[in-house]
């Protein structure tokens, strides 16, 4: 699906996501991905119940940029585990798991607002 076009400069922006991949600040990536203010890291993850304590660790190590992580879960929201979620809020980072569609629209808006932002996106068809 592609959302509305937005300019932010040098932040990265989620353009569309769908057919298993995402397209962020024209550049098109293939199954999940990690999305910080102005990176974008691949992730070697399939599935949201898949999602281990590593998996953090570039968030843990880049927590003073982030305030809010939003988890694009799929097709629909996930629950995230009370370790994951104890783990993160040690870093001081607040975790949102909403559906991935959902994810990247959240992402772009807060962006846009200024806020302290990162997202991990599991692809959807």
């Amino acid at each position: 699906m592609d959302l509305t076009p937005l300019e932010f400069g040098e932040k990265a922006v989620i353009q569309a996501y769908g057919d298993g991949g995402f397209r962020i600040s024209g550049h098109r990536f293939t199954g999940a991905v990690m999305v910080f203010e102005a990176r974008v890291l691949g992730m070697e993850l399939e599935d949201f119940a898949d999602i281990a304590a590593a998996d953090f660790r570039p968030l843990e190590e880049a927590a003073e940029e982030i305030e809010i992580l939003l988890l694009g879960c799929g097709s629909r929201a996930g629950e995230l585990s009370p370790e994951h979620r104890a783990r993160l809020k040690r870093a001081g980072i607040s975790a949102e798991p909403m559906g991935t569609g959902a994810a990247c629209r959240t992402f772009n808006l807060l962006q846009a607002e200024g806020r302290r932002v990162a997202a991990l996106l599991l692809p959807v068809d």
